[in-house]
């Protein structure tokens, strides 16, 4: 229970209400408010207050509500945009809903706060180094049955006493957020059950990652999971998607994942923005889309190489999947598309200005670089997964960082593109014991945990201005450890990872 800024007489208990601070950009705000829950009702008359710095506060009512899975008669959200605001600066909000008076129930007429957030809009550019940073935090695969709200409350204390060069201004979740794939009851095969599983699965998820959704823009990523395993594809033996080879479960399912995908998530096709002239950002859903051949269709594929072939500065491109892997024969990665993967990389190494790959997907988290091109640009990727490991027999599906591939590109993909292959560098952590590569737990036998696991963590990569470059900064946080002092999560790298884009 709290008290309101903006009504102090407005209590709050309000656990299946959601505020999402979504896309943000310099001078506005894009805010997913409403309830994932079936339980609750439309109000009457709600509201989303913004709040600068000095109190000024701006109101935005709303006047109607969107449902976000087909044919459900509750579960309703309305997005609230803001315009007009300030580069780089702070700002809280408050959704709330008004309550009539009930007089025999003591109540009277007043505002009640269900949700609050608070966001930084994107600098005008990169800051200087030594002033500030801009940061991106970053993670993928979470499963909520034994996270306890520990990933939620580890953001929440990076982000309210991390220092200013560590303290997210964006997240971008990279995909598999959200598990809707995991246990027997996925087998039904009543399109209504379908509908209510995917709803309740991100009701449960969303309210877990509360306190993290809430704190500055995210974007999120589908990958599989927000489908099912290897989605579009169903060749799969697990026996919990044996049911997916009939077609009118098949359609059921994807009708009410890609509702997840569209109007929970929001998830972009290609989206890019800059921070002046200094770095520019480029999110694509590489999983939505998938066909045999291609995992992209031709025109936003388009979009996206322009966005690779084109860049005058360095870039940041969020994927859901690595590029620095070598090709799965048991589910389909990035490098078993051959051309785009091929045409991807040869965009993205036709100019002199480095690119870093955010990415998660694979259970493990680690850095590395290798040059592509002949130009002289860097490709550096940095993958963080997971966020929350899954348990009992999924538990099997766990990994830890290796550093393989050895060579980049591999020798097929290197013989189409015309490029030498070189050595991937996983780094030594500045003559510390040990590489980038996110720390792991011994696994054990019918307990949650059956095999070894990477420890459960989100990165965030800060990115400061320097006389010559842009110098990138990246530290990996462990959300089930923190600190005697502060109460913070514990770094997972003894010392953090640095390096300059040109």
């Amino acid at each position: 229970m709290e008290r309101s800024r903006t009504n102090p007489d407005a209590y709050s208990s309000t656990a299946q209400w959601s505020l999402v601070v979504q896309r943000v950009s310099q001078h506005s705000v894009e805010v997913w408010v409403g309830t994932l829950f079936p339980t609750l009702k439309k109000p009457e008359r709600a509201r989303v207050c913004l709040i600068t710095k000095n109190g000024k506060v701006r109101t935005r009512v709303i006047r109607k509500w969107q449902r976000p899975f087909t044919g459900m008669k509750q579960r309703f959200f309305a997005m609230v945009t803001f315009r007009g605001l300030g580069a780089g600066n702070e700002y809280r909000l408050e959704f709330g809903r008004r309550i009539e008076a009930e007089p025999r129930a003591g109540i009277r007429r007043r505002w009640q706060r269900l949700r609050s957030g608070t966001f930084r809009t994107l600098p005008s550019r990169v800051p200087e180094k030594g002033r500030d940073a801009f940061t991106i935090a970053l993670g993928s695969c979470f499963y909520n049955h034994r996270d306890g709200g520990r990933a939620a409350a580890s953001y929440k204390a990076l982000y309210e006493r991390g220092s200013n060069t560590v303290r997210p201004d964006v997240t971008v979740l990279a995909g598999d957020q959200i598990y809707l794939d995991i246990g027997f009851d996925s087998l039904s095969l009543i399109e209504e059950e379908i509908r209510e599983r995917v709803a309740d699965d991100y009701a449960l998820h969303w309210q877990a990652l509360g306190s993290m959704l809430s704190r500055g823009g995210t974007w999120m990523l589908p990958d599989d999971h927000e489908y099912w395993n290897d989605y579009p594809f169903t060749d799969s033996l697990l026996p919990t998607l044996l049911a997916l080879k009939l077609p009118h479960v098949r359609n059921s399912w994807t009708r009410a994942a890609s509702d997840g995908v569209k109007n929970v998530q929001r998830s972009p096709v290609v989206e890019s923005f800059t921070l002046g002239d200094d770095l520019s950002v480029c999110l694509a859903d590489l999983r939505s889309y998938r066909s045999e051949h291609k995992f992209l269709p031709e025109a936003p594929f388009k979009t996206l190489l322009e966005w690779a072939g084109r860049r005058a500065c360095p870039g940041i491109l969020v994927i859901p999947q690595p590029l620095i892997v070598e090709q799965n024969t048991v589910e389909r990665n990035l490098r078993g598309y051959g051309t785009q993967y091929a045409r991807l990389l040869k965009a993205l190494g036709s100019v002199s200005h480095d690119v870093v790959v955010l990415s998660g997907d694979v259970h493990f988290g680690r850095i590395a670089s290798v040059p592509i091109g002949t130009k002289g640009a860097r490709l550096v990727e940095i993958i963080s997964s997971p966020m929350s490991n899954l348990t009992g027999l999924n538990g099997l599906a766990t990994s830890v960082a290796t550093d393989r591939p050895n060579r980049f590109p591999d020798d097929p993909t290197a013989s189409v593109l015309g490029w030498q292959s070189r050595k991937v560098n996983y780094y030594k952590n500045e003559g510390a014991r040990g590489r980038f590569f996110v720390s792991s737990r011994k696994g054990r036998w019918l307990s949650a945990y059956p095999r070894d696991r990477t420890r459960e963590h989100i990165m965030t990569v800060s990115f400061c201005r320097r006389a010559v470059g842009i110098e990138v900064t990246a530290n990996a946080w462990l959300l089930r450890q923190r600190t005697q002092v502060g109460n913070m999560p514990v770094r997972s790298f003894t010392r953090p990872f640095r390096t300059i884009l040109k």
